[in-house]
């Protein structure tokens, strides 16, 4: 009796290692598919951010480069006034000390 109740058991073992280990490794069609998408999905996702990134960056880069034209053409402007004045101011006090003898 012995020995048939611990070939039962070993069988009954075996089956459940045995017939339970290919149950874990296959996956059904559905399953395989939803990982495949899943990744695809992943990856479009990266890509969709990549691009907005890089737009974002060159807008970014667009906004920057218009505001230092706009601020150097102002100080520039202001140069050139400023120089203009003293110009004239210079070249009118010249005339001004030209026509008095001290």
């Amino acid at each position: 009796m012995s020995t048939n109740r611990s070939f039962a058991t070993y069988l009954l073992g075996a089956a459940l290692v045995f017939g339970t280990a290919p149950a874990w490794t296959q996956s059904t069609p559905d399953t395989a598919s939803n990982q495949d998408s899943g990744v695809k999905q992943d990856l479009k996702s990266a890509g969709h951010d990549t691009k907005d990134a890089a737009k974002d960056t060159g807008h970014a880069v667009k906004q920057g480069t218009k505001k230092s034209y706009h601020a150097t053409k102002k100080g520039a402007k202001k140069v050139w006034s400023k120089t203009k004045n003293t110009t004239k101011g210079a070249a009118e006090g010249a005339k001004d000390g030209a026509k008095q003898p001290q």
